[in-house]
């Protein structure tokens, strides 16, 4: 299967505290990065003689391959998640407070997470946990790191080139504004998909 790069999602130049330059940046080197990775290694799957291939091939091969399409995927979150100020529906402030004790909590546990990521390298994400039937923030060191059987909902990239041309080592700035851009009704959409 050859992957293709998705339209951005959202309007670069309207993101509030956020460049262009950065998001377009982040989209065209990041994303469509691990997007045309993804590809090589899926052409590389494809030509390979399991029966005869050595484990260490085959294992850096998957591994890689795992790394590139979670990459894909969770851009592909993150730039949906992005959008104008707004706020969370009725029903999914209802669940965040259901589950996190209030929606003040949540947002309070998602900041920290971001900010603790700060200067290092991973995701914060939001993520429905069909196995105990809640949304969870999960802590991902790196594209690999996901909830088993869990359907991420909302996206933080902390990863460096997220952040640095507009913030440079001012990560937490970064999280603020990431939090008042958050697109609400496609967090939405994500949540009734992952439940569904």
């Amino acid at each position: 299967m050859t992957y293709s790069i998705k339209p951005l999602s959202c309007d670069p130049a309207r993101i509030k505290g956020m460049s262009e330059r950065l998001i377009v940046s982040h989209y065209e080197n990041n994303y469509g990065g691990a997007v045309k990775r993804l590809n090589l290694i899926e052409e590389k799957l494809a030509e390979l003689d399991y029966a005869t291939a050595s484990g260490f091939l085959i294992n850096g091969l998957k591994r890689e391959q795992l790394v590139a399409m979670n990459s894909m995927i969770l851009h592909e979150l993150f730039f949906d998640g992005l959008g104008e100020e707004s706020e969370p529906g009725d029903d999914l402030k209802g669940a965040l407070a259901r589950n996190f004790g209030s929606y003040e909590r949540w947002r309070s546990e998602f900041i920290a997470m971001g900010k603790a990521l700060g200067g290092g390298s991973g995701w914060v994400l939001l993520s429905w946990s069909p196995r105990d039937r809640k949304l969870v923030n999960q802590w991902a060191s790196d594209h690999c790191h996901t909830l088993a059987g869990g359907t991420p909902i909302l996206a933080l990239d902390m990863y460096e080139h997220s952040y640095h041309l507009d913030y440079g080592a001012k990560a937490a700035d970064y999280v603020g504004v990431f939090m008042g851009a958050i697109n609400w009704p496609a967090v939405r959409r994500a949540y009734d998909g992952a439940r569904s």
